[in-house]
């Protein structure tokens, strides 16, 4: 079986992002890179096929980017991704999910993948499209926002988070795309042995431009930080006189005891 996971790198959500110069993304400099967290739930569920099939499976981690993605493609090694392919691109900032998604089903048509892993957003655009797109264009089938995965054969049978905590069973044939969601599984920590043997595994590098040939549907026009609106009163004395002080600020400023 060949099983393809597309992870992306981006910064740690506790960063103090700043807008970059061009008002159209952060600004990346200080930044500290890791792992999308849903592209971590994809890797897992990959090599836990892997085990399952007796090692009988070959696994590729891919990640379009500058140089910096390099450290996610090798974590996912670690992890237990049998090769990296690293697709450079200086511009990834400035794709959509459509060139993204193209990118990826350029590089993997002619490889006839089994199975196609991704994470169900990335963290920090969130568009939650790439993996939809992609099984489109690859004409796979495709289930998205995954907690629960089964392979029996080539029927993936597979449980999926929808709105308001409503959760679906979905039963469908190999190939197919599918996006993982936070508590498919428990990622597993690179142990020490594994990360030395990521030395000996293939890392293959690619131009973007030998896979992009599309333009942006969308652009981004601007990016803001949010204006801070209002700001928080403390209240302080004894216990009675909170809640007769709370109750005046809820009848004066909303409209819950009205």
């Amino acid at each position: 079986m060949k099983i393809l996971v597309c992870i992306k790198q981006v910064p740690d959500m506790e960063s103090r992002f700043k807008v970059n110069a061009d008002g159209v993304w952060y600004d990346e400099r200080d930044l500290a890179f890791r792992m999308n967290e849903y592209d971590e739930y994809a890797v897992e569920q990959a090599v836990r096929i892997k085990e399952q099939l007796g090692g009988a499976a070959d696994i590729t981690i891919l990640s379009i980017g500058p140089a910096r993605v390099v450290e996610a493609i090798k974590k996912g090694m670690a992890m237990g991704g049998d090769r990296g392919v690293h697709v450079k691109d200086d511009s990834l900032a400035q794709r959509d999910p459509w060139q993204l998604a193209s990118t990826i089903a350029a590089f993997a048509r002619s490889k006839n993948f089994d199975l196609i892993f991704t994470g169900m957003q990335s963290q920090d655009r969130g568009s939650t499209q790439v993996g939809a797109i992609l099984a489109e264009l690859l004409g796979y089938a495709c289930a998205t926002t995954l907690i629960g995965f089964e392979l029996n054969g080539d029927v993936v049978t597979a449980r999926r988070e929808l709105e308001g905590g409503v959760k679906a069973i979905v039963r469908f044939r190999l190939p197919a795309v599918v996006t993982c969601q936070l508590g498919l599984n428990t990622p597993r920590y690179p142990t020490l042995p594994n990360i030395m043997k990521v030395r000996q595994k293939e890392l293959l590098a690619f131009p973007v431009a030998d896979f992009l040939t599309e333009e942006s549907l969308t652009i981004t026009e601007k990016m803001y930080l949010p204006e801070k609106k209002g700001r928080a009163r403390v209240l302080e004395g004894d216990v009675s006189q909170l809640a007769d002080q709370l109750l005046a600020i809820l009848k004066e400023k909303t409209t819950v005891l009205r």
